[in-house]
């Protein structure tokens, strides 16, 4: 049975084909606001559920305790703590691969599997080849990023050193496990699959390499929903004080996991900030065009009234319009955002080891998102229409009252002898209806001003990038040793052929304490005028390492609320596990991590360890890179070496693959934004004057003239628009950069003078084809017919 359309639904069809322009760019504007809530969203539940999954899977500990050496018995005293539901002790030390394609061993993590079991937390996914067999010693399974990195499969043999000595392994597996989904090398914060290994063998093997007989150094532990965390990270410390326990943290602090949850609250942010702008201009886009259509339509609706039709079915005929767009425009946006996310998963894969990651989407999300996009276009169309309520079948009939213009803007004889009749027509419009021009100025400034800022985004990563490895970290290279050692390692260095400086510096793990607010981190001590790796300010200027004090990172000092001047508790998690109060001295700008810093010799006399350092970092001579690597490969004290070069093509690849890829997508859309503010804008100028301009062919003007009194007024507009989006995009800049910043990395607030011209060149471009589009409507307007409308 056909359906039979009413009038106002005809009416309806043919209003959205008249102006199925407008109407395709405010429903794009709302594509694009819906396309970032589901993109989102879904990210958000395939990283966070595939996580949950994979973490309940694989029993991911709840609570790791390092330890420097405990016994056994131990485990069994654990599994009494209140909350506590299960305890697995392992063996986990640092290892250093060998490979001859390489001129600086692999730093590696070696982690034991129990001999002949399966492990009763952090279990092993694996990818290829088989479990260890307990019955053989130089057997190893090796984590499957490094390996696929390394071009590496099972059979192949691998020369590893632990604890000094060297050892032979076959490699009989290649796997992949929740503790490391993020990898990166030890002190680092950058992942990289070629330069970071983790390799499980069996129990046996490590206990001997390390001399653990019978002995753990690092336990792990599960605990119940309603175990109290605080309570048991407390007895775990007191439980392991003797035995050199290095402090107990819950999962919330593992690295990797860190790293997970960053991403996923960087997703919320964007998710939140995002599409409410780009709904926002849709609102503002739908409030003008109903309003126009309105205003030239108050004839058809007395008539409408005068035909017995009543206020409320009018409203209704227009907010099906409104309708109309917003649904067809959230629709479009949820198929975008599925696509977009589908896309950006596989990024995701690549980025974060998980055996899988499923695009996953809520669905609601989907009724989120037309919920909000029909509300905001009602917020935009409903302030209009109850115009309509207003308007009597008479007063609709009658062309609307002429306004008042008497006390307007006039021009004077200088004026009339320099500007021509159509530009003094340009300029008396703007100056009569100056809200709407505001309006419109507006419009084009934000559109703007997102370019800016996403293009400002770009800059600063790659700004991030620079300041990180050539001004902060000057050095070529840096070592680290297995345990902090005397300072004559310093001197052997330095006599080392190849080694033009070398700067010593000493890592403690501790958590620091302000008030209610603590972190879990570390001191790094560093001389007091340090050249290779640099404390700075915001201005990148070096900042001396003041030996009476703690000198903070802005991000550190920022989750600490506290300020020089101020007391910083610091609870040493190692060694004597001394707590030291230091006042905080300084803050210095960071882009890598939350340092906190010390003067190497003010800690270690506070350690009461004169005269030892954990590592070094390098200058070297080039020539001769490659025979000091061969040198330091042989060094027994080397826990592992660190090229500059590496860790910036790993840090580039980070902000490349993972948070950083949003930013191309949002550079797009606001694109996208820009065009369609400047093309609506355009469009709604036109509809509105098409019986001036008519007018003004059938008076003797020419096309091109009647062209110049629309087109010039978008001119004006886009002009006025371009510094009133300079400025707006400097201060989204700003609050973009601290969207994307974290307490791991931070990207540095930087508004490049290109990111303003290329954004206004983009503004420029969409007033130019804009302009054509409507030019050529301009040219084809049907004289006869549009000056029988009445206004």
């Amino acid at each position: 049975m056909a359906v039979r359309l009413s009038p106002l639904d005809h009416k309806l069809l043919r209003d959205l084909w008249r102006m199925k322009g407008q109407a395709t760019a405010i429903a794009l504007v709302i594509a694009l606001g819906v396309l970032t809530l589901v993109m989102m969203d879904g990210l958000i539940n395939s990283l966070d559920q595939t996580r949950q999954a994979y973490y309940e899977r694989y029993r991911l500990a709840d609570v790791f305790a390092p330890v420097k050496r405990a016994p056994e018995h131990l485990l069994k005293d654990m599994t009494k703590i209140p909350g506590v539901s299960s305890v697995e002790g392992r063996i986990d030390g640092s290892a250093l691969i060998d490979l001859p394609a390489l001129p600086v061993p692999v730093r590696a993590e070696a982690v034991s599997l129990p001999d002949f079991r399966a492990p009763r937390l952090n279990d092993i996914y694996l990818t290829s080849g088989r479990r260890l067999d307990p019955a053989h010693d130089n057997e190893v399974i090796v984590l499957d990023g490094f390996a696929r990195a390394q071009q590496l499969v099972p059979g192949d043999n691998l020369t590893v050193t632990m604890n000094g000595a060297r050892k032979k392994f076959r490699i009989v597996g290649l796997a992949q496990s929740p503790e490391f989904l993020f990898s990166a090398p030890p002190g680092e914060l950058m992942p990289d699959d070629a330069r970071f290994a983790v390799l499980w063998m069996n129990r046996r093997t490590l206990e001997a390499a390390f001399d653990l007989k019978g002995a753990f150094n690092e336990a792990l532990l599960s605990i119940s929903r309603d175990a109290n965390l605080p309570f048991v990270l407390d007895a775990i410390d007191r439980m392991l004080d003797t035995y050199g326990g290095l402090g107990a943290y819950g999962v919330a602090d593992q690295i990797s996991n860190r790293f997970i949850h960053e991403e996923i609250k960087q997703l919320r942010l964007s998710g939140s900030i995002i599409p409410p702008i780009f709904l926002a201009v849709a609102a503002f886009l739908l409030n003008i065009v109903i309003s126009r259509m309105i205003q030239s339509e108050r004839e058809q609706i007395g008539l409408l009234k005068a035909f017995g039709y009543t206020s409320y079915e009018i409203g209704l005929h227009y907010f099906k319009f409104i309708l109309t767009i917003a649904v067809g425009g959230a629709i479009f946006g949820c198929l975008l955002g599925i696509l977009a996310g589908r896309q950006l998963t596989g990024v995701y894969l690549i980025y974060y080891k998980f055996p899988f990651l499923v695009f996953q989407l809520n669905p609601r999300v989907f009724l989120v998102g037309i919920t909000v996009s029909v509300l905001a276009a009602s917020a935009g169309g409903l302030l209009v229409l109850r115009r309509i309520f207003a308007l009597t079948a008479a007063v609709a009939m009658r062309p609307p009252a002429p306004a008042d213009y008497s006390r307007s803007f006039t021009f004077g004889k200088r004026l009339k002898a320099i500007l021509d009749q159509p530009s003094r027509m340009v300029l008396r419009r703007l100056m009569r209806q100056p809200l709407r021009a505001s309006i419109a100025v507006i419009g084009i400034a934000a559109g703007m001003a997102l370019s800016v800022s996403m293009l400002s985004i770009m800059a600063s990563f790659d700004r991030a990038v620079a300041l990180n490895f050539d001004v902060i970290d000057r050095s070529d290279a840096s070592v680290t040793f297995i345990e902090p050692f005397a300072d004559k390692t310093i001197f052997e260095l330095k006599r080392m052929k190849g080694i033009f400086d070398v700067e010593p510096f000493r890592n403690v793990s501790a958590v620091l304490r302000h008030g209610p607010y603590s972190y879990r981190s570390g001191i790094e001590g560093l001389i007091s005028a340090p050249n290779l790796k640099r404390a700075v300010d915001a201005d990148m200027k070096e900042i001396y390492i003041n030996p009476d004090g703690v000198t903070l990172s802005k991000p550190l000092a920022d989750i600490l609320h506290i300020k020089p001047g101020e007391i910083l508790t610091v609870e040493v998690h190692e060694g004597r596990r001394p707590i030291l109060e230091a006042p905080v001295v300084g803050i210095t700008s960071t882009l890598l991590g939350s340092p906190a810093y010390m003067e190497i010799g003010a800690l270690d006399r506070a350690l009461k360890e004169p005269g030892r350092v954990s590592g070094a970092f390098l200058k070297i001579d080039p020539s001769q890179s490659a025979a000091l690597y061969s040198a330091l490969k042989d060094m027994p004290s080397v826990a592992g070496v660190s090229l500059k070069s590496e860790a910036r093509v790993a840090f580039q690849k980070m902000i490349d693959q993972s948070a950083g890829a949003i930013r191309y997508i949002m550079t797009i859309i606001a694109g996208v934004i820009t065009f369609g503010v400047i093309y609506n804008s355009a469009r709604i100028a036109f509809a509105e004057r098409q019986r001036d301009l008519a007018s003004l062919r059938v008076i003797g003007f020419t096309r091109g003239e009647a062209a110049f009194v629309l087109l010039g007024e978008l001119v004006i507009i886009t002009l006025l628009a371009l510094p009133l989006g300079s400025l707006f995009g400097y201060y989204l800049s700003l609050a973009m950069s601290l969207g994307f910043s974290t307490d791991l990395y931070q990207i540095p607030a930087f508004v490049i003078p290109e990111s303003y011209g290329i954004a206004a060149l983009a503004v420029l471009l969409a007033s130019a084809i804009s302009g054509w589009i409507v030019k050529r409507d301009i040219d084809r307007i049907d004289l006869v017919s549009t000056l029988k409308t009445r206004d």
